[in-house]
């Protein structure tokens, strides 16, 4: 089977999609080897014999429309309970104590405990259904579907740039915080990275979610310093990605003329939005110490110099097909005054993304 990649940029009605042709994705030893490279980007949270960073080559490129796809109501759409949620429950309160522990004694300032579960299709699944689906649910979102032979098949539908631009101009974005999206909410399209603000008519962030963002603020800022000039920050405002709002700042800056992409982005990856602070030291908690493998969950994904474009996304809000098995991933970031309730509230807020499109499948 050949490899390949569809993928709808946010608010866009039409999506293209990348075909290998002959043999398998290209396996890259790192991140910075990605300077100079073309094709579809598919990298995991860490780089593992079990899940390479891979590079899909782009020998044939389509683009297709989204009409005649069903728009769908995603607040009218029945989620079935979780499948083991009592197992699940359990085990992630064991290890939230485990992270907890170590933030509470000063071993990190910030960590992010991610979770998966599983959901049943009645049948194979139509992945390219699936896709379909995620794109009418999610129009604010970058959505992705990729399937090589050494990652599996995997959807995604993310809110988060990790890096978008071509030749010297590009941007990206520290998005942390999360809050599920409750009535009396209005949005509004700003026209910037194709994300619409949300104004609400009463939102309060907590002193914790909004020292999470600063946290991931400030460390992408201190990253595009050694690769950078003209940094430029807005934010953080408010935005909605799906069923849940979030605290977002912007950046968008010149690469500088001795610097590269490949070694920007092993800068910026893992940021603390999806691992923690110090980052080495965090991520490799995370490995030790999660009870699962994460894999490309809270990589990133997307084009690498196509079309004389980048849009590369952190692979959020995504699952992994096999057969009629989905696995559904979602994480949130713990500090030192999280509440082990309001952090499983939130995965499982983050979860419904996914879980909207099986349902409307299974209907």
């Amino acid at each position: 089977m050949a490899a390949f990649a569809m993928y709808r940029l946010p608010h866009a009605e039409k999506y293209t999609v990348i075909t290998q042709l002959e043999g398998k994705p290209e396996t890259l030893r790192s991140y910075s080897d990605l300077s100079g490279k073309s094709g579809f980007c598919v990298a995991p949270f860490s780089i593992s014999p079990t899940s390479p960073l891979l590079l899909i080559r782009a020998d044939r490129i389509e683009e297709r429309s989204l009409e005649g796809v069903p728009r769908y109501a995603d607040a009218s759409v029945p989620l079935a309970m979780t499948v083991g949620n009592s197992m699940q429950r359990s085990d992630y309160a064991t290890t939230f104590a485990r992270f907890h522990s170590a933030l509470i004694e000063g071993e990190f300032r910030k960590l992010v405990l991610a979770r998966c579960a599983e959901e049943e299709m009645s049948c194979a699944t139509d992945v390219e259904a699936l896709f379909h689906c995620a794109c009418r649910l999610y129009p604010r979102t970058f959505v992705a579907l990729v399937s090589t032979p050494q990652s599996g098949t995997w959807l995604v539908a993310t809110p988060e740039i990790l890096l978008d631009g071509s030749g010297n101009q590009w941007r990206t974005v520290a998005l942390a915080g999360t809050m599920k999206l409750e009535g009396g909410m209005l949005d509004f399209d700003t026209g910037r990275g194709g994300v619409s603000d949300v104004r609400p008519a009463e939102i309060t962030w907590s002193t914790k979610n909004i020292q999470e963002q600063h946290y991931v603020a400030t460390y992408i800022k201190d990253c595009l310093l050694q690769f950078a000039d003209d940094i430029c920050e807005e934010g953080p405002t408010t935005v909605r990605a799906g069923n849940l709002v979030h605290l977002r700042s912007d950046f968008r800056f010149r690469l500088a003329p001795d610097a590269n992409i490949g070694n920007l982005i092993e800068a910026l990856h893992p940021t603390p939005a999806v691992c923690g602070l110090p980052k080495h030291e965090a991520c490799k908690f995370i490995i030790d110490n999660e009870n699962m493998q994460r894999r490309y969950y809270s990589g990133f994904m997307g084009p690498l110099n196509v079309a004389d474009s980048t849009h590369l996304y952190v692979s959020l809000r995504c699952m992994q097909i096999t057969g009629s098995r989905c696995r559904l991933y979602a994480g949130g970031g713990l500090l030192k005054d999280s509440i082990e309730e309001q952090e499983w509230n939130e995965t499982e807020a983050k979860l419904e993304t996914m879980r909207r499109c099986i349902a409307i499948k299974k209907m």
